[in-house]
């Protein structure tokens, strides 16, 4: 956002009422997880209803008859992380009086302990809760308490940063479920209730209205994995809302009237960090795909249209020379990518996307990212003032139509994100400078893996479990072949030395 606004990452949680129907999903181990979903029906909208006389707490499906059936199926999160606090580094001048071993005993790393609060909501009665990713994120244990105060141990089943989503999974059966409803039918000024833990309070429910769709704000862009040459984009198009949301309402759930899932409560836009009038939710739409995903893949499956987009206004329209004010201008299409194989080209606009017209990149990115690769989308462009409709078929990041199951990506960008670190290769000077052939430096160390050993910034690694590292590619396919439980081996020196220093890595 362009303002001084303070962006935290919160959440919420919504229930359900009665199962109306049923989505299936293939989750692992060829287990079947039921989600409930509605069936559509007209729900009280605005505040108008109030006014008129129609309240919605005195109406089947108000206020109290969907809170009182939500509040059940959104939980407490509790989760417990050890982090290793790096001591400053001690500089050279000191090690050359008192040698490296003074130097090591400064640098040795202290392990602190932090506890954090958030929401989740029950998706299915055997134990699958959804939850933002930031509320589970780097955590060692995960502790779900119901609300008839049962407590349970939770496993992180999967994560995805760039939609901020995750799934957690107890072991318990007969669980309240909540019933996923539609976000898409959402209307500006329709009633909706935030429901979760609050500043760590018991269950709370707060009230507001639908004020916006298809906001970005741009909080998950610190997301992005910058050790990928192709980074994906973060998908963002919240629902604004004013219902009241604070710290410990990450996770929960955003119902309409009926009781019915809409979102799950992510952010606010806040100068104190407290309840200020703006707050954000990930659209049920995208939650069904993504924790769809997770749970029959490992990962998220996301689709490409091989498009570079800019969002027109007027202004942009007349820059571009396009004959709408409306719409997303293609600026390239991607040799080979799903837009050029169906027929769009560079100076189209999108105008439409399965139908709806499209109005920001927002919305755009939120329609693909609820597909997967193979599937078609239909496109409406307007070309020279003449609209055409085409059918594009989406690819993976690789090109291919196929998904890519977690289990098959060796050498994910994601492997090098796991370290906790930003790397970059040697120039072809530096390393004859050093006397060796290649290698990768470590640039920066955030909290991860070479965090919880003594690696430093600046160590350049040569080998990884015994094999040639000289670019960053290698060291991604060396991590991606590790097996669990297992360990990885870097060696490496340090600049102005010759000594070769071992690192053993948990991973």
């Amino acid at each position: 956002m362009k303002s001084n606004w303070k962006l935290l990452a919160l959440m919420a949680i919504l229930s359900s009422v009665v199962t109306l129907a049923a989505y299936n999903l293939l989750g692992f181990n060829n287990r079947d997880v039921v989600f409930n979903e509605s069936s559509p029906t007209p729900t009280i909208t605005g505040r108008l209803a109030a006014l008129t006389g129609d309240s919605p707490s005195a109406t089947p499906g108000g206020f109290s008859t969907a809170a009182e059936a939500v509040t059940p199926t959104v939980v407490h999160i509790r989760t417990t992380m050890t982090r290793t606090v790096r001591q400053q580094q001690v500089p050279d001048i000191f090690r050359e009086f008192f040698g490296d071993e003074f130097g090591g005993q400064q640098r040795q790393p202290r392990r602190q302990q932090g506890q954090a609060s958030g929401s989740g909501v029950i998706i299915s009665k055997d134990g699958y809760i959804v939850t933002n990713n930031h509320v589970v994120q780097d955590a060692d244990e995960v502790e779900v308490i119901m609300t008839d105060k049962r407590s349970f141990k939770a496993k992180v089943v999967g994560t995805d940063p760039l939609t901020d989503l995750a799934v957690i999974k107890v072991e318990a059966t007969n669980l309240p479920a909540i019933t996923l409803g539609d976000s898409d039918g959402l209307k500006l000024g329709e009633w909706v209730l935030a429901v979760g833990y609050p500043l760590d309070l018991e269950s709370t429910v707060t009230a507001g209205i639908v004020s916006a769709k298809g906001r970005k704000i741009g909080i998950l862009d610190q997301n992005i994995d910058r050790n990928d040459k192709k980074p994906d984009t973060p998908v963002e198009s919240f629902i604004q809302t004013d219902a009241a949301i604070n710290p410990g309402n990450s996770g929960g759930a955003l119902v309409n009237l009926r009781g019915e899932l809409v979102g799950i409560n992510s952010a606010i836009a806040s100068a104190t960090g407290y309840y200020s009038g703006y707050g954000f939710a990930v659209p049920v739409s995208l939650v069904k795909k993504v924790s769809a995903d997770l749970l029959k893949y490992g990962n998220v499956q996301r689709g490409y249209i091989g498009v570079i987009p800019i969002e027109l206004n007027s202004k942009m329209a007349k820059e571009k020379g396009a004959k709408v004010n409306r719409g997303i201008y293609i600026d390239d299409a991607v040799d080979g990518g799903a837009a050029k194989q169906a027929g769009l080209q560079k100076g189209d606009v999108i105008v439409k996307m399965e139908g709806q017209p499209l109005d920001s990149d927002a919305q755009m990115r939120e329609i693909i990212g609820r597909r997967r690769p193979g599937d078609i989308v239909n496109v409406t462009v307007n070309r020279n003032g003449t609209e055409k409709d085409y059918k594009v078929e989406l690819r993976n990041r690789n090109g291919g139509r196929d998904v890519i199951r977690k289990a098959d990506v060796t050498a994910s960008t994601a492997s090098l994100g796991a370290l906790g670190a930003d790397f970059e290769e040697l120039s072809g000077q530096e390393a004859k400078q050093l006397g060796i052939s290649g290698g990768v430096r470590v640039k920066q160390i955030k909290d991860g893996k070479l965090a919880e050993t003594d690696i430093e910034e600046g160590f350049i690694i040569v080998k990884a479990n015994g094999r040639n590292v000289k670019t960053t590619k290698d060291l991604q396919t060396i991590l991606g072949s590790v097996k669990e439980g297992e360990g990885l081996m870097l060696i490496g020196m340090y600049p102005n030395s010759s000594r070769m220093y071992y690192y053993a890595v948990p991973v």
